[in-house]
């Protein structure tokens, strides 16, 4: 299952997680929750129901507002 990461462009916290899964060369899929229609229904229908972002899935796991501990946490297996 692919990277995919709920965003918006005025998200500061987006745009760290972006940042790091790009230093770290992990493919993913962007999706702006502002731009995208129905793209906020489906986070929140992923996430517990709440607008929060960044929203990300890896895996099996749905990390909301990931710190950069957990993102790494959570892609360490993607990485070797």
């Amino acid at each position: 299952m692919p990277v995919i990461a709920y965003v918006t462009d005025w998200c500061p916290d987006c745009s760290d997680s972006k940042r790091l899964l790009r230093q770290l060369g992990v493919k993913y899929r962007e999706v702006d929750i502002d731009a995208v229609p129905g793209a906020e229904e489906e986070m929140r229908s992923r996430n517990g129901g709440v607008r929060r972002v960044p929203t990300i899935l890896v895996n099996d796991m749905v990390l909301v507002e990931p710190t950069e501990s957990e993102l790494r946490d959570a892609l360490k297996p993607r990485q070797s």
